[in-house]
């Protein structure tokens, strides 16, 4: 199966560089549709089948362009949404969002069981989304669009891509409507195609003023 998962566009809490994780959470900002409409022309060349989105409203409303352009309906998954920030819910503090990633990248060594304070730890967050993906691709789908969220997309690509280490997620950021491309099935494994971190209509719909802790690590963390 060839999978393409999208992080959704920019949200207010976004701009803000806040945590926002709860459920059904923010819209789009004006911004975050002009990168939502950038995705049908991006996607041209591919043959899409089916399009997935998280039960966060801002992944349902950036696959809305999409699905229209293919005449898709966009079937919303319970488990491909972000991953939960817990106590740390609606903060921007620094240390707060160290505290959010430093469990991420716990998980990303194979330290599946820390969790986030007042959320979920790396098992829950891989059991839930890993169901999802396989639900994908046990149904004979040939190319699925997933639209979903900065941290969970970083942190499921870099615990299943074979052709890369787990730090290579940690290392490249993922900006709102950022694609990363893989092919393969949990029995084979997965290979990672394409990892896109910029918007996908580029410089033109791209916010580099905006602190987003879901897009880009801390240097302290990723060792740069």
């Amino acid at each position: 199966m060839r999978l393409i998962l999208i992080r959704h566009g920019q949200t207010p809490a976004n701009v803000l560089g806040q945590l926002d994780t709860a459920h059904p959470g923010p819209g789009l900002t004006e911004r975050g549709f002009e990168q939502a409409a950038e995705i049908p022309d991006a996607l041209r060349a591919e043959a899409i089948d089916a399009i997935f989105a998280s039960t966060l409203l801002r992944t349902q409303l950036t696959a809305q362009p999409l699905a229209g352009d293919r005449g898709l309906a966009v079937t919303v998954l319970g488990g491909i949404h972000e991953i939960d920030a817990g106590d740390l819910e609606g903060k921007s503090d620094p240390a707060s969002v160290r505290a959010y990633l430093e469990p991420l990248f716990a998980w990303g060594r194979g330290d599946l069981d820390v969790s986030i304070p007042g959320g979920e730890d790396g098992r829950t967050f891989l059991g839930r989304f890993d169901a999802d993906i396989a639900e994908i691709a046990e149904s004979g789908i040939g190319t699925a669009v997933v639209v979903s969220h900065g941290a969970a997309i970083r942190v499921w690509v870099g615990g299943n891509a074979m052709n890369i280490t787990p730090k290579f997620t940690t290392e490249h950021e993922l900006m709102n409507t950022g694609i990363v491309i893989l092919e393969g099935s949990f029995a084979e494994g997965w290979t990672l195609l394409e990892w896109e971190s910029t918007p996908v209509g580029g410089a033109s719909v791209a916010d580099e003023r905006a602190a987003d802790p879901a897009g880009e690590a801390p240097e302290d963390l990723t060792g740069r």
